[in-house]
């Protein structure tokens, strides 16, 4: 690589910056914010050593481990063990997806659009888009490691330190980068910005995968641990032994990875990619001749990924069950606040855990709904809609998204179920957990609602659908321990569900829930089918 292939480096960081201001923005904030209020509830919610120390019975646990991280600290189990254990990996793969995003958005979907083609032919070098990418990923990395490290520290709990605050933002933002590094990668490699999005996120469920192995297998993790990123952001052991070295590894894989995408792409020409597309089917099957078949195609592997980690999370979760009630009874806090829910300390427990699995099938359904932008912004859906009607192709998109996430709530309540059902011997938990998560399904089709009718109206301002799902996330996961207020509880679509098995079912709550989705739907549709088509993002 030489100067000259970076020529123009600088003016398209700007550009890109400038694109992504409001979306990395949105971004930074919902990470930053999860992760403060989820550390700042910690004193209230463990007041106690005994507290802290009855949690970290639990967490020895090897499902929850492959949950959440090695375990370390345990004897001492501190508000700053419990933060880089328990937080550390769940900050560090958002991070990640933010970085893999960022880094395919501004390369191989500028290709794929034909502007990167335009860009070329001036005074741009052959590897200063990809630079520039990875510049801006790497300053997103870094603005949130500010962000986080100045936050934490600044919260004042006990045993959280401005040295641990430091390496835990250090640990997430290498994590982000060495994602971001994989997306480059990724993007030299698949020929689609679909492709390169999946090909990345593989790798990171690799990632995880290894290192929920390696930490099932044994406390502090064994040799699978160190094959995984996130592994190697845990192994720093923040609050508890403060290890940089392992950061080193991070710096490591991000030198190859680079180095690796910068050779890559010396050898395949502008808009192709190293792996040439599979021919298809000399004729097309009869699904691929209608809208919602083609919708089907798009959406299929994403459907796929996320039916599979969906079940094996609420299969894991499960087998927690016989250890619950020993953990809460031992907490007043937790204790009280599962009390207020109603039924027993496990019926609580599953309205709670079924309630993020909920906000996890918004993720989804939001994701799924707004590829009909994509589709539209890379020029693609323009020529479907001479075929067919503006309607019929978004409503296509739509059937997937409300099937999807339907299916994901189906597959929570049955693994969730069945794997608290072998663990009490209790078979009637099977349909009483089913029942609770198909309970959430008119609240996730509201935000599907709340997305489509912004993509309609306004179509640059549908990522507006994400501050809505990171609000039902912060509810979800803390409202009922923090007690929020009611009205807080009220502004998010999955508060008005009925927290089954712990409540009594309430169906009014859920019919209006419906009628509203049906309302913004209707709203988007035909606000989509009377506005004009944008070809840019």
């Amino acid at each position: 690589m030489t100067p000259r292939s970076l020529t123009g480096t600088v003016h398209l960081v700007a550009v890109i910056a400038r694109r992504d201001r409001v979306r990395l923005a949105l971004w930074l904030r919902c990470l930053t914010a999860f992760t403060l209020a989820s550390v700042a509830a910690l004193p209230g919610l463990y007041p106690e050593a005994v507290d802290r120390q009855a949690r970290a019975v639990l967490v020895q646990n090897p499902g929850t481990r492959a949950i959440s991280g090695p375990g370390y600290g345990l004897d001492d189990y501190t508000f700053g063990a419990m933060v880089g254990h328990e937080y550390l990996s769940w900050v560090a793969v958002f991070v990640a997806l933010m970085s893999i995003f960022t880094v395919v958005r501004h390369t191989r979907l500028e290709e794929e659009a034909g502007r990167a083609e335009l860009i070329r032919a001036s005074r741009v070098g052959r590897h200063a888009m990809t630079t520039a990418a990875l510049a801006v990923a790497v300053g997103a990395n870094a603005v949130l490691a500010v962000l986080l490290a100045v936050g934490i520290g600044s919260l004042g709990i006990a045993d959280v330190g401005w040295e641990g605050s430091v390496l835990f933002s250090a640990a997430v933002a290498s994590t982000g980068v060495v994602f971001a590094a994989v997306a480059a990668v990724a993007v030299q490699v698949n020929a689609s910005a679909r492709g390169a999005n999946g090909l990345a996120g593989a790798v990171l469920v690799l990632a995880y995968t290894l290192r929920a192995a390696g930490d099932m297998a044994a406390l502090g993790g064994n040799a699978l641990s160190w094959l995984s990123p996130i592994g190697w952001a845990q192994q720093t052991r923040v609050y508890v032994d403060d290890r940089w070295w392992p950061l080193g590894l991070s710096a490591v894989a991000v030198g190859a990875l680079v180095a690796a995408a910068y050779a890559l792409s010396t050898r395949r020409d502008v808009g192709a990619s190293l792996v040439p597309p599979r021919p298809g089917r000399a004729h097309a099957r009869d699904g691929l001749t209608t809208p919602l078949g083609l919708a089907w195609r798009l959406h299929r592997s994403s459907v796929a990924w996320w039916s599979l980690a969906v079940g094996l999370f609420a299969v894991g979760y499960g087998t927690l069950a016989t250890e619950v009630e020993r953990f809460v009874s031992e907490m007043s806090v937790i204790e009280d606040a599962v009390a207020d829910l109603g039924g027993t300390i496990i019926d609580a427990w599953l309205a709670i855990i079924t309630l993020v699995f909920a906000v996890l099938a918004t993720v989804f359904a939001v994701v799924a709904t707004v590829r009909a932008r994509s589709e539209e912004v890379s020029g693609r859906a323009e020529a479907l809609l001479a075929t067919t009607s503006r309607r019929r192709w978004l409503a296509s998109h739509l059937v997937v998204a409300l099937a999807g996430s339907a299916l994901l709530m189906v597959l929570t309540g049955v693994g969730l179920g069945v794997s608290v059902a072998s663990s009490l011997g209790d078979g009637a938990y099977v349909t009483r957990v089913l029942g609770a998560a198909l309970a959430h399904v008119p609240a996730i089709w509201l935000v599907i609602g709340i997305t489509v009718a912004l993509y309609g109206v306004a179509p640059r301002i549908t990522p507006l659908a994400w501050a809505v799902v990171a609000y039902a996330g912060i509810v979800g996961w803390l409202g009922q321990l923090l007690q929020f207020p009611q009205w807080a509880l009220d502004l998010s679509p999955l508060g008005h569900t009925p927290l089954l098995p712990a409540e009594g079912m309430r169906w009014a709550p859920l019919v209006v829930l419906a009628v509203a989705a049906v309302a913004l739907v209707v709203v988007g549709q035909v606000t989509f089918a009377r506005r004009d088509i944008h070809s840019t993002a």
